[in-house]
């Protein structure tokens, strides 16, 4: 698998240098020109098919390039949608030590470490997520949520509004901003 250094927007470069400290790197998996055509498409105001364009990405990004590594994530999936969160944890695990590189991997896992309640591991495996696709709004949103959880509220504000600038479509995420633009800034009267 090539590698190569992914550009961050101004936005998610200032949160990364704030939150991550880790070199940025993102792995080969896929044509990344096609990503970024659609994340470009995504960030359109008026974007009408944005939840079409999410799908894509998505997919795009659940593509490792090998077939054993795509395998482990789709068992993973499967095992955190039937609950069992100790066995995803094992393929994501697995995943990760096949395909190290593999951002979806370390998302994954940090989803099944939040359903698991261990937070700090879930942020561990989210800031892997974003060394390796700095546009990943999903990983930022999920930052957000556990910053929340967490009662850092800057913090959270700062991933929801990076997620929010490579995805401005999310209705969780503008819902959120919301809340911490009322908590942090107060309400006009």
């Amino acid at each position: 698998m090539g590698r190569r250094i992914n550009k961050l927007n101004p936005v998610v470069a200032a949160l990364t240098g704030f939150l991550l400290a880790m070199p940025v790197m993102a792995s080969d998996t896929g044509d990344t020109n096609d990503v970024s055509a659609l994340l470009a498409e995504l960030q359109k105001p008026d974007q009408d098919g944005w939840q079409r364009l999410e799908r894509q990405i998505t997919r795009a990004w659940s593509r490792s390039g090998s077939a054993s590594a795509d395998l482990l994530l789709q068992r993973g999936r499967e095992a955190m949608r039937n609950g069992q969160t100790a066995q995803a944890l094992e393929h994501f695990t697995a995943l990760i030590d096949h395909a190290p590189e593999f951002a979806e991997g370390y998302h994954a896992r940090a989803t099944a470490w939040f359903m698991d309640g261990k937070l700090g591991r879930a942020l561990d495996d989210l800031r892997a997520t974003l060394a390796y696709n700095p546009d990943h709004f999903s990983a930022l949103a999920g930052l957000g949520r556990i910053f929340e959880d967490l009662r850092d509220f800057e913090r959270a504000r700062a991933a929801y509004r990076a997620a929010a600038t490579i995805h401005p479509h999310r209705a969780d995420v503008k819902t959120a901003l919301d809340r911490l633009d009322k908590r942090l800034d107060g309400t006009a009267l």
